[in-house]
Parts: C-alpha cells; sequence; structure tokens
C-alpha cells in the first residue's frame, strides 16, 4: 500500500462566469494533464442574492459532461430538448452533453438567501463525442450514506467505497465521486486506484492529507515534465531545487515541495491534487474535516477546448461553431 503525495495545493480563485455570477475557479481552462479526464471544478457557494441571480441563460455544450453538486438553495434547468427541472439540497445532475445540447441553470437561493454547490466538467472520450446527450437526475435520498465506527461519514455520488455503490453508473471515465466528512481529531485513509488521478476540495473545516505517521508520503512513481521515474529522495531533492509550475487556471497553488509536501493545512476552497498511489490519507483538524474526493481514469487524448465545447482536433472545434451559427448545432432535440 503507498500513500498518496501531495503534488499541489491550490486555492480557488474568484471569478465571473454566465450572466454575471461571482463564484471560485480552482481549476480550467489550462493544462489538462494532471486532471485528466477531468477539466474544470467551480465553487459557486454564494449568500448574496445579486452575485449568483442572474444565472447561467442558454448556452451550448458539446464534447463533455457537467455535474453539479447543491448543498443549499435551488437550481432550476431546462433544455433543448424539452427537459425541465430542479436541482435541489443534497441533489447531483449528471448531464452528457454529447453531440450537442443548450440549456439554461438559474440559482435561486434558500430562505437565507445562500446558493452552494459546486460543478465538475468531465471529458468525454473521442469515441463517445457525438453520443447522443442524456441527464441522470439524482436525488439526495438516492445517495447511500455509510458511517464509520469513528464518525466519519461518506456520500456516494459516483463509485465505490466501503460497499456502498453510488448511483450515477455508465460513464466513461468510470470516475468516482465521494462526499466524505471527517470528525475532529480523525485519521482516515481511503482506498483510491492508482490508475486514477485524484484530487480532494476542502469546503468545511481543514485538515492535512498525507502520512501522518511520516512528514513525507510512502514513495510512489513520479514523472516530472523531460524527467524519469524517481526514487523518494530523488522525489524530495527535485522539488526543493526546483519552483513548481504555475497551476492549470488563475487560482493560485502553494510551491511543490514545500508547505504541501510537509503537511500544510489545506482548508475552505483548497483543491489538494494527488500524485501516484493507492489510498489518500487525512488527518482532521480541531473543527473536522468535509471535502469532496474526486478521481478518473485518464482518457490521454487531445484536447480542444473554447468555451463550452471541448473537442480532440481544432477542425472539430471550428465545425461545432459554424454548426452553432448555421442552425445545424443540435443532432437531437
Amino acid at each position: 500500500m503507498s500513500i498518496r503525495a501531495v503534488k499541489q495545493m491550490i486555492k480557488a480563485q474568484p471569478t465571473m462566469e454566465g450572466a454575471g455570477v461571482h463564484l471560485r475557479r480552482a481549476f480550467g481552462f489550462g493544462k489538462t494533464e494532471d486532471f485528466d479526464p477531468f477539466l474544470l471544478f467551480d465553487d459557486f457557494r454564494n449568500e448574496r442574492p445579486e452575485d449568483y441571480l442572474a444565472g447561467f441563460p442558454w448556452h451550448p455544450h458539446r464534447g463533455i459532461e457537467t455535474i453539479t453538486y447543491v448543498l443549499a438553495g435551488t437550481v432550476d434547468h431546462g433544455d433543448s430538448l424539452g427537459n425541465e427541472g430542479a436541482i435541489t439540497p443534497g441533489d447531483v445532475q449528471w448531464m452528457t452533453a454529447g453531440s450537442g445540447i443548450v440549456h439554461q441553470e438559474m440559482p435561486k437561493g434558500d430562505e437565507n438567501g445562500r446558493m452552494h454547490g459546486f460543478q465538475l466538467w468531465a471529458n468525454l472520450p473521442a469515441a463517445l463525442k457525438m453520443t447522443p446527450p442524456r441527464y441522470q437526475d439524482i436525488k439526495s435520498a438516492d445517495i447511500p450514506e455509510v458511517i464509520d465506527d469513528d464518525g466519519t461519514k461518506v456520500r456516494v455520488i459516483c463509485g465505490n467505497v466501503w460497499g456502498a455503490r453510488g448511483p450515477v453508473d455508465g460513464i466513461a471515465a468510470d470516475p468516482h465521486y465521494i462526499d466524505i466528512s471527517v470528525p475532529p481529531g480523525q485519521r482516515k485513509t481511503i482506498p483510491v486506484e492508482v490508475s486514477r488521478h485524484a484530487f480532494a476540495y476542502v469546503f468545511a473545516g481543514s485538515g492535512t492529507f498525507r502520512d501522518a505517521s511520516d512528514p513525507f508520503a510512502a514513495p510512489t512513481d513520479f514523472v516530472s515534465e523531460g524527467a524519469e521515474l524517481a526514487d523518494a529522495d530523488d522525489l524530495r531533492r527535485r522539488r526543493a531545487a526546483q519552483p513548481s509550475e504555475p497551476p492549470p487556471s488563475a487560482a493560485s497553488a502553494l510551491p511543490a515541495g514545500g508547505a504541501a509536501e510537509r503537511g500544510e493545512l489545506a482548508d475552505n476552497r483548497s483543491l489538494v491534487l494527488f500524485d501516484r498511489g493507492d489510498q489518500v490519507t487525512v488527518q482532521a483538524g480541531e473543527q473536522g474535516i468535509r471535502f469532496l474526493l474526486v478521481s478518473g481514469k485518464p482518457l490521454q487524448e487531445p484536447v480542444a477546448w473554447r468555451g463550452p465545447i471541448v473537442m480532440n482536433t481544432q477542425a472539430e472545434l471550428q465545425q461545432a461553431f459554424a454548426q452553432l451559427q448555421d442552425g445545424t448545432f443540435l443532432e437531437h432535440s
């Protein structure tokens, strides 16, 4: 067994999307290799209605899947297929855009004005870019929860953890999407297949992601750009001698081999990108910690990306936007 080292820590940064929605972006619209098959992660928690009520009016998608998880408030949605509905607290909507869909997402706060939720984009492989669009609307009551003896609670949205299987299925990258709450002071280890890319996003409390009995994580293979596989000692020397790569978005990152490797506290709106290994270990802080743990099998395909459309080549991208202009974008309506 090998504990995944922290490869990078990123603080989600403010940005605006849609018709002027204020949100925080942890990654997106940059290098995709480290997060493959995932493309973007947004935190749209907000308690000022004027900052989110304008919403995300009608816009297209092709070649991706969008995963919306709501914690507070409601997101009303409609699309070019005639679907309408609402994503309410605890619900998940997993939308496969496939060959193309036009939809809108309009957030509404709860009685206290809170609108809390997240949106993740997952890439589709080339063979499924033009698949018919579909939805998986998952109600909160249908998401299994497991509570361990130490009080750790997991909600399994997608994947299989501790014998519980999430209701989302039929996803190409076989992702795991888990909401984990660890009580104050507890240390917890969660299995993650070594072949997956994985990250955690903290949204309540704080903690450290490392082997709590050792200031360095257990050795795993590490590949830096243009470098050969290195053992743990070589990895430490490399990290100490070289600056970290810039993060794949406007988010700010802690230097690799610095605070993150020493067990830097990950708190609200911190994204932790993991290196290779088959387990993730978290040590909860004084207030406990709640985070999303997301992993998926890399597609390792070219990415041609502009706005809400993600294809494999520039020619495919240009064709998609030309179809938007001439009215032939939607193959299913």
